[in-house]
């Protein structure tokens, strides 16, 4: 059994809000008005923790148009292509990969929407617990200003995602009154990325340090995460690069200065740890998304987003998708055949039944009652057609997600050998930021102050990661040195550990070619794109906002 029993003592009793997730407010820079809440401790902590039910929403691929969706749809790694009958839903996903969104796009003004509701869950506990005295919410001074700083560092965290997306956004920090709305104004990027600084400058000491109480929540650690963030994206998003900054905030990292989810902080030692339905076990994750289906019934959503109509037969679990996300054709050909990470995350090739580890699994559209197997490419195969873009897929085009793992909720076997039911099955947290991440950021800023060239600190840092994708045995062929370690290569590397978990977008606007670079059905695209337009409908109705030059 997972010990996530800080955070789910709370969760269990909100879990029937979380409905509220899915409701797409206009305008939503808060969402939740004040009550006779806040009377005993359990209910100050449940309204700090609602903020992180509802992040589940936005940061992780939910089912809904979040930032997940706009920072990795957007890329040159992953796609959603129509696939026979399925998938096109009026084009929004082509819009993405094509960058040929719309000020009047859905899905952007819902990810808008999501995130500035994320904003208003944590703005209404800042004012109450802030406001209230101790003794009538049952809690300490010194709980009172941790609850509030974590609510601070998250609020902190909407903002820069917004901001990532976005540019110049409005700085919602009061709870809305809806007897007299007030139309905040945009900020420009530049003073959003200081107002975020000193958040967390100002608040990150009056929080605890990461440990498993903090378990799915701010801490510390995350605090520097989210600094190694800014400061490695500070060039794009500010004009001025803060390289050493950078550094100094991933150091604070890897010297555990920040606490541990599980003792002192640390790289797993294999690819596997941070990803499994145990990963709350791992050493290296700094801040997620946390589930217990065990006992909050609360799992994650990404499932309709990746798995295939049969894919509880493959897994032997009981959850399908929607047959969407896939590998754009080609990236599985950039992880080398010793590459363990190949193997381990993504999924290719026949796919066999986990109930007997024998019997094929049949397809239910174009290869009905016909064995599955997923191809690296996107065309009617079953028609004989070599034609591959966004619009010809059918149900096995693309190679597929394997990187977190659910488990399994039925017996079954592989490889041989008889697998009983999985206790912790669908109890997968999903990382926001993990040591690995930091690991490469500290070695890019390396990299940039020295004119793109590799130090020999840098390659360590790549190596010390890279090195657990690989068996002994064929490891020295692969180490990077001084002199393969280019700009392009760490690009090419950061696509092939981060698979999956958004950074794709950022790290090709950082390196120049997110709207310069041209990758299967995609086509180099305008400057403007490196920004999202904000949704006309919010224009509409705050007409206060400036929207992003271009549009």
């Amino acid at each position: 059994m997972k010990n996530k029993s800080i955070i789910y003592t709370a969760l269990i009793a909100i879990i029937g809000m979380s409905s509220a997730c899915t409701k797409l407010d206009e305008n939503a820079y808060d969402v939740i008005p004040a009550d006779k809440f806040y009377t005993n401790k359990n209910e100050v902590l449940s309204a700090v923790l609602r903020p992180y039910t509802h992040a589940n929403a936005w940061v992780t691929p939910s089912q809904q148009d979040g930032w997940w969706r706009l920072a990795e749809l957007s890329g040159d790694q992953l796609a959603w292509p129509t696939k026979g009958p399925h998938g096109e839903d009026g084009g929004k996903w082509k819009r993405l990969h094509y960058h040929s969104w719309t000020v009047d796009e859905g899905g952007i003004n819902n990810a808008w929407s999501l995130m500035y509701g994320g904003v208003g869950y944590c703005n209404d506990p800042i004012a109450n617990i802030s406001t209230r005295d101790i003794s009538a919410m049952g809690i300490t001074q010194e709980e009172k200003n941790a609850y509030v700083s974590e609510l601070k560092l998250l609020r902190a965290f909407h903002f820069l995602k917004l901001m990532d997306l976005f540019g110049g956004i409005p700085l919602a920090t009061e709870p809305a009154d809806p007897a007299n709305p007030i139309y905040p104004t945009t900020t420009s990027r530049k003073d959003v990325f200081n107002f975020i600084e000193k958040e967390i400058k100002d608040n990150i000491n009056n929080v605890p340090k990461l440990s498993r109480a903090m378990l799915g929540r701010m801490s510390q650690a995350s605090g520097y995460a989210m600094l190694v963030e800014l400061y490695l994206n500070a060039e794009v998003w500010t004009g001025t690069p803060r390289w050493d900054d950078c550094i100094a905030a991933a150091d604070k990292l890897i010297n555990n200065e920040g606490g541990g989810q599980n003792g002192a902080m640390a790289l797993d030692p294999n690819i596997s740890d941070q990803f499994k339905n145990t990963n709350d076990l791992s050493k290296e994750v700094i801040f997620s998304i946390a589930y217990d289906y065990t006992r909050a019934k609360f799992e994650p959503s990404w499932t309709g987003e990746f798995y295939h109509f049969a894919q509880k037969d493959i897994y032997g679990g009981g959850r399908n998708g929607n047959d969407g996300i896939v590998l754009v054709p080609g990236v599985y050909t950039t992880y080398k055949a010793d590459d363990l990470r190949k193997t381990n995350w993504l999924l290719f090739g026949p796919q066999i039944k986990f109930s007997d580890g024998v019997s094929p699994v049949l397809g239910t559209v174009e290869y009905a009652d016909k064995p599955l197997s997923f191809v690296d490419n996107i065309q009617k195969n079953s028609k004989g057609s070599t034609v591959s873009t966004m619009s010809e897929g059918e149900e096995n085009s693309g190679v597929r997600f394997n990187k977190y793992k659910l488990g399994n909720s039925i017996a079954g076997v592989v490889n041989g050998v008889k697998v009983e039911v999985d206790p912790n099955y669908n109890n997968t947290d999903w990382n926001v930021y993990r040591l690995t991440w930091i690991y490469f950021a500290k070695a890019e800023a390396l990299m940039r102050k020295n004119g793109g060239v590799a130090t020999a600190d840098a390659v360590t840092l790549i190596n010390t990661c890279k090195q657990r994708a690989y068996t002994a045995a064929t490891w020295p062929a692969n180490a990077y040195t001084p002199a393969t370690l280019t700009l392009d290569e760490l690009l090419a590397e950061r696509g092939r550990e981060f698979i999956f978990e958004g950074f794709r977008r950022d790290d090709l606007i950082r390196f120049g070619k997110f709207t310069t670079g041209t990758w299967w059905d995609h086509t180099a695209s305008s400057a403007i794109r490196n920004l999202y337009p904000i949704p006309q409908r919010q224009r509409d109705l705050n007409p206060k906002l400036t929207q992003n030059p271009g549009y």
